[in-house]
């Protein structure tokens, strides 16, 4: 008995330690990463930037997350104290993601569970911004060296939130630069290709809370896949939940359709359009399966994105709109599960999991405190669950992917 627990153990570990193929994104199960966390003191010059209202003051009744992190495993240089406090007194800790210690954490804990890869989240908006831009190129930089030295891939993602008219060549001048200053490299074995070329992600096309230019989209596609020096890439669409009935949350433009064909990859946003198991069960039917068959007819891939809970108390207090707290419940993982599930069933190839490290909106699925600070600021815990229950289980989700488990919500 002994023996087989300690093959079985093997085998595990041989399984999550191995280096992912990153010559397709067929088969994985990645995760969005922001990267987007820093503190006072850590060089960055961006203050409580996501920890705080403003980047300002971070205090108890002042907080921007939902969620507390688990710095247990950092070492002490790259842990940041808090001016909140534990039950018994201690002084609440905080990480920044410019720091490397942090990002090797991460994808460490990626390969230790068995997480195939991250996508790169770089808003185009702040890339015009000095202050904000070096400190992304710094967690940029992080994120690949930390994916190679663990056997992971990284995709970079432009989030096109807030861009206007003209805007696009934001974009395009970026991708020039980092290039050109080899911030990234495309080429390498950490990075994600798909159909032999780079993957680039674009996401936020086509949502009808901002100006839509399809003109301007269609130029950066062309860009991304045609450009002679910086072209050559596969691209993927960030696209609303509704896109292929261009309503609900989309806009009612078809020009939006004959982009989305031009792209590889396909990822409707599904935070916040469904809250329960039922519900999301019900979607694989409704909304996937017709999905995943426009896409097959268009001769693109499909990538679901699920998540494992919402809550935005904090955040919204700080915009003066209040909000339900655990507005969308996790219950132990059963909520991402049935996502999976469903989108396992309805023909899905590959998993985009929103996200690692977005304690914000309560979407992190990395190590949190499930015993955070007490005080005027609330955040979510499952104090019954150990802090690395929704890594394992985003891991487990890859075996479900691939049919080597059982479609069960499994137990620990």
């Amino acid at each position: 008995m002994l023996r087989l627990f300690l093959l079985s153990a093997l085998l595990a570990f041989s399984a999550q330690a191995q280096t992912v193929d990153t010559s397709t994104l067929t088969g994985k199960v990645v995760c969005g990463y922001q990267g987007w966390f820093r503190c006072e003191g850590d060089g960055s010059n961006n203050g409580w930037h996501h920890y705080a209202a403003g980047s300002k003051i971070l205090e108890p009744g002042h907080a921007h997350i939902e969620m507390w992190p688990d710095v247990s495993e950092l070492p002490q240089e790259a842990r940041v104290q808090t001016p909140f406090k534990h039950a018994d007194g201690r002084t609440a800790e905080v990480f920044s993601s410019v720091y490397p210690a942090v990002v090797q954490l991460h994808f460490k804990w990626m390969r230790d569970y068995g997480i195939d890869g991250a996508f790169i989240q770089r808003f185009a908006t702040t890339t015009r911004d000095k202050r904000f831009r070096e400190p992304m190129d710094q967690v940029l930089a992080h994120c690949q060296t930390a994916a190679a030295a663990n056997g992971r891939g990284v995709t970079l993602m432009y989030d096109l939130s807030g861009i206007k008219e003209g805007d696009i060549q934001l974009v395009i001048d970026d991708w020039k630069r980092i290039l050109a200053e080899k911030r990234l490299d495309p080429k390498s074995a950490a990075y994600f290709k798909h159909h032999g070329r780079p993957l680039v992600a674009l996401w936020g096309l086509g949502f009808n809370d901002r100006a839509p230019m399809l003109d301007e989209w269609s130029r950066l596609i062309t860009f991304l896949r045609d450009d002679p020096e910086f072209g050559g890439c596969a691209i993927m669409l960030g696209v609303p939940y509704y896109w292929r009935t261009l309503d609900h949350d989309c806009i009612k433009d078809p020009r939006l359709l004959e982009i989305i064909a031009r792209a590889d990859i396909v990822s409707p946003w599904s935070v916040g359009r469904y809250g329960t198991p039922k519900d999301a069960t019900s979607r694989g039917e409704k909304y996937l399966k017709p999905d995943i068959a426009w896409c097959t007819e268009h001769k693109l891939d499909y990538l679901p994105v699920i998540f494992p809970g919402f809550s935005w108390t904090n955040l919204s207090k700080s915009r003066n709109q209040p909000a339900k707290f655990d507005a969308i419940p996790r219950l132990g993982g059963e909520f991402l599960w049935s996502q999976a599930l469903a989108a396992k069933q309805a023909g899905a190839q590959m998993l985009y999991v929103a996200m690692f490290d977005e304690m914000d909106e309560g979407t992190a699925i990395f190590k949190t405190d499930n015993h955070p600070p007490v005080g005027e600021s609330r955040f979510l815990a499952e104090p019954d669950l150990p802090s690395d229950h929704y890594l394992w289980l985003t891991g487990r989700l890859g075996a479900l992917l691939r049919g080597e488990a059982p479609d069960t919500l499994p137990k620990r």
